[in-house]
């Protein structure tokens, strides 16, 4: 299972990107996919999840601002960021959990730098 994550760069504060993170290679039951971030020095923290149903659970810090969505068909998970703010500057990392019978395996994407200037 190969993870490509897109979409990061360099926006001011105030302004929306787009993250977008597809899955690929043997992939028959998708479950819980996600969004975390990382900044030097601290702990991977999470950002927004999403399950198969569309039920998502997102971090106090994003609420109202960061959206999650999923396209199953596609097995891609979008993380829409508005009002960005210098504290969302990290790498953001996606996660997905992939089922397999009595088996659950979690991957992680490259990471894509998101930067917010002041």
């Amino acid at each position: 299972v190969q993870l490509q994550a897109s979409g990061g760069g360099l926006v001011q504060a105030g302004g929306s990107l787009r993250l977008s993170c597809a899955a690929s290679g043997s992939i028959s039951n998708v479950g819980i996919m996600g969004w975390y971030r990382q900044v030097p020095g601290k702990q991977r923290e999470l950002v927004a999840t999403i399950r198969s149903s569309g039920s998502t659970n997102l971090a106090d810090s994003v609420k109202g601002r960061f959206t999650i969505s999923r396209d199953n068909a596609k097995n891609t998970v979008y993380l829409e960021m508005n009002s960005l703010k210098p504290e969302d500057t990290a790498v953001y990392y996606c996660n997905v959990e992939i089922h397999r019978p009595g088996r659950l395996f979690a991957y992680w994407g490259q990471g894509t730098q998101v930067t917010v200037s002041s």
